[in-house]
């Protein structure tokens, strides 16, 4: 089954490497644009139900075991799917190494997560159980390699319908909670049984499609290396992870769990349409990486034409958005949430600069360069934390906001312009910023024979 446009299919129906990806894309568009609509509706009624307050309770405690879900993931993805890619015989044993890896940490990270939260909130027995609940996902990591596998083999249908089907049922099972008045704890159960279910089923359809678990093998020399490989996407994860959610972590801190929830509105808002640049690159990253192997300039070319897709596609949503968003919350969340508009409209910039973090992010991974995203992503945690704790006091909310597009900025363009090996990465972003050259260019790509 196919789903790209009939007419985007004869357009280019010669070109099959370019079909796979352009139908691969449309399967993770459909998967997030299912999630989107039905998980924003639902989401939006729970956020009613429980009130800006307990709202932010759950936000709190989903943004704090986010801090420590990078430590569980590893930065394994990339790394795994190049692997398979570039070696598809060592498949399996990269798989089962990689599951092996990703189980440890994920215990090691749960631990953390409880010693944190009971630091944190030592008087607040309700926030420990949320966040000890829903720190269980961190078990589930070693799942992961499903979906490593059908990204390496650019057939993410598999991981769409299983997310999907999940997904559906779980939402109308959090409908009935709502309908049935159910306590702020009932739905943490069912986020963690939800993951719990499309873990499990994903192992399964792996086995089924692919490698089956009892044929994967673990290898001491395969771990070193893969560890060898990601731990600047470990570090830089941890980094990103933090200037992503410590905006939400300082405001319960600083201000309180209400404020959360109402931040926790915005980013649902401006965050909502991030699926679209994941799925692009995590789609096209396989054609780069083969352009690579041909030609060094048809390999810059497929890049600049990332970058510049990225940009224009983010500027798209933000210019709208900006003047959308206050009615938009008010219309979807209430008048408890309405001081969540001017904020989004301000957050919704910051998907301009993650966009181009990915693009660049996959460029990085290609030349074996990974380690440098670290020190980027460093500079823009440090400038958010630092940020947040001048403006936080003074500014509440806008400061928070404020801070995470400045931060995004700091990390996509200004930090890889301090190093010789990446600064030419910042010179086609940049070029990318030009919005009429950019739909030129991505013209003439498309109509050529060495487009993506």
């Amino acid at each position: 089954m196919e789903l790209e446009p009939l007419i985007l299919s004869r357009r280019i129906g010669q070109r099959p490497n370019l079909v796979k990806i352009v139908d691969n894309i449309c399967w993770l568009f459909f998967d997030k644009a299912l999630r989107m609509g039905v998980g924003l509706f639902v989401g939006v009624w729970i956020a009613r139900y429980l009130g800006p307050e307990q709202f932010g309770l759950l936000s709190f405690a989903t943004a704090f075991i986010g801090l420590f879900g990078a430590i569980a993931a590893l930065g394994l993805q990339g790394i795994v799917v190049r692997d398979i890619v570039r070696n598809p015989d060592s498949a399996r044993e990269t798989l089962g190494t990689a599951a092996v890896l990703q189980l440890f940490r994920g215990l090691v990270a749960y631990l953390f997560i409880l010693v944190a939260i009971a630091y944190l909130r030592p008087d607040d027995p309700l926030a420990r159980t949320i966040v000890a609940i829903l720190a269980l996902m961190m078990l589930l990591k070693a799942s992961d390699i499903a979906e490593f596998w059908f990204e390496s083999q650019v057939q993410s249908k598999y991981t769409v319908w299983v997310r999907n089907g999940v997904f559906l049922v779980f939402a109308a099972i959090q409908v009935g909670l709502i309908l049935q008045q159910a306590p702020l704890i009932a739905f943490v159960w069912a986020m963690l049984a939800e993951v719990v279910l499309v873990a499990l089923i994903l192992l399964i359809v792996m086995g089924w499609r692919g490698p089956a678990l009892r044929r994967l093998r673990v290898s001491v020399e395969r771990g070193v290396t893969l560890l060898r490989d990601s731990w600047p996407l470990i570090l830089s994860a941890i980094a990103v992870t933090v200037y992503m959610k410590i905006d939400q972590l300082m405001l319960g801190q600083m201000i309180g769990d209400e404020a959360v929830g109402i931040y926790s509105a915005t980013v649902r808002i401006s965050e909502v349409w991030y699926f679209i640049p994941i799925a692009i690159v995590a789609s096209v990253f396989p054609a780069i990486l083969e352009a690579k192997k041909r030609s060094e300039t048809q390999y810059y070319a497929r890049l600049q034409s990332l970058y510049d897709l990225m940009v224009i596609i983010s500027v798209s949503v933000a210019v709208p958005m900006t003047f959308l968003a206050t009615p938009m919350i008010g219309l979807l969340f209430g008048v408890p949430y309405i001081d969540a508009g001017p904020i989004s409209g301000i957050h919704i910039w910051g998907g301009v600069f993650v966009s181009m973090g990915l693009a660049r992010g996959k460029w990085l991974l290609a030349e074996n360069l990974q380690y440098m995203g670290y020190w980027y992503v460093a500079f823009g945690m440090v400038t958010n934390v630092i940020g947040n704790y001048l403006l936080i006091p003074h500014f509440g909310i806008t400061g928070a906001a404020s801070m995470t597009v400045i931060s995004q900025a700091m990390a996509a363009l200004l930090a890889p312009a301090f190093f010789k090996r990446t600064r030419f990465s910042s010179v086609m972003l940049a070029r990318s910023l030009n919005i009429a050259n950019s739909i030129l260019r991505l013209r003439q790509t498309f109509n050529s024979n060495s487009g993506i």
